[in-house]
Order: structure tokens, then C-alpha cells, then sequence
């Protein structure tokens, strides 16, 4: 199935769809593909900002920060340092399941976890647009709230089934 299809799909059944990806096997490639497209997308989704706090910065008395200096420091931390720390983070939550019984890889945490991402970016781009077109206020906080809500919802129903579904644990990595 294509991505773009298992993103629709994984939002009326989460579970069925991050089953159906691991049982294809474990593939690294395809896990950090994921998780690089999931934050390219959250790395765009920041432009609309980035583009507000320049030009608010221009007009006001602050040190004067160009547009391209945001957009830069904005691509190292969602390319380069993000991807590591969500490694981490994947980790982690695989070793905080195993005490409760989890059964599953950590291949499949990973995989939890990166699609999360991938999954909720597009709402990432919403909350980008609410921050560079109303700027921060109540849409903002309730878009970002929102997000969030749905990053963890997701997160935690992807992770049930990669390390205590009826297929945990039966691939390696």
C-alpha cells in the first residue's frame, strides 16, 4: 500500500495498519525513511513561523535574526537532531515495556514511533499555518493542543500493538 494510503488508513485503524507494516518485516530503510519524511514535513510545517518572528523581529528592537539564519537553525534541529533524539526515544519506551510484559522488537517501537510521526505531520502543518498567519493566542494553543493529543493517542496505540500484539516479538531485529 502506498504511504500516503496507510496514513489515511492509520487514522481510522491505527493498529491494523502499523500490524500490517510489521508484518512485512523488519526494515530499517524503510523505518528511517519514515521518520526523515515524517520530519521534513514538521520542518516545513515551520516556515509560516519562521516567516512571522523575521519579519516581527525586523520591525521591532530585538537583535535582527534573517529568515534564512531561522530556516537553518530550524533544519538542524529537525533533520539532523530530531531523527537521533526519536531514536532515543523509541528506545526507551521499548525498555519501559518490557517490565509490564511487552513481547515486541525494537524494531517495532521504532516503527511505532516513526510512523507516529509521519502520520501526524500534516497536523504539524496546520499548527505551522496558525502560528505564522494568527501568530501565538488561543488558535494556537488549541490547534497545538490538539497535536499533541493526537501524537500520543496514536503513539501509545501503535506502541500497544508493537510490543504487546498478537505478532510482537515474532520478527528479530
Amino acid at each position: 500500500m502506498a504511504v500516503t494510503t496507510n496514513m489515511l488508513a492509520s487514522w481510522r485503524a491505527p493498529r491494523a495498519t502499523l500490524r500490517r507494516m510489521l508484518a512485512a518485516g523488519p526494515r530499517e530503510d524503510r523505518a528511517l525513511m519514515l521518520l526523515m519524511a515524517g520530519c521534513l514535513v514538521i520542518f516545513v510545517a515551520q516556515w509560516p513561523r519562521l516567516a512571522r518572528d523575521a519579519e516581527l523581529q525586523t520591525l521591532g528592537a530585538e537583535a535582527e535574526q534573517p529568515l534564512q539564519m531561522l530556516i537553518g537553525g530550524t533544519l538542524l534541529a529537525w533533520l539532523f537532531i530530531m531523527p537521533i533524539v526519536f531514536y532515543l526515544l523509541a528506545w526507551l519506551s521499548h525498555l519501559a515495556c518490557k517490565p509490564f510484559g511487552g513481547r515486541g522488537t525494537g524494531y517495532g517501537a521504532r516503527l511505532a514511533l516513526f510512523w507516529t510521526v509521519l502520520v501526524v505531520s500534516p497536523l504539524m502543518l496546520l499548527y505551522g499555518l496558525t502560528r505564522g498567519f494568527i501568530g501565538d493566542g488561543a488558535e494556537a494553543t488549541l490547534v497545538g493542543a490538539v497535536v499533541t493529543l493526537a501524537f500520543l493517542v496514536h503513539w501509545a496505540l501503535c506502541l500497544t500493538e508493537a510490543e504487546f500484539g498478537p505478532s510482537a516479538g515474532e520478527a528479530r531485529a
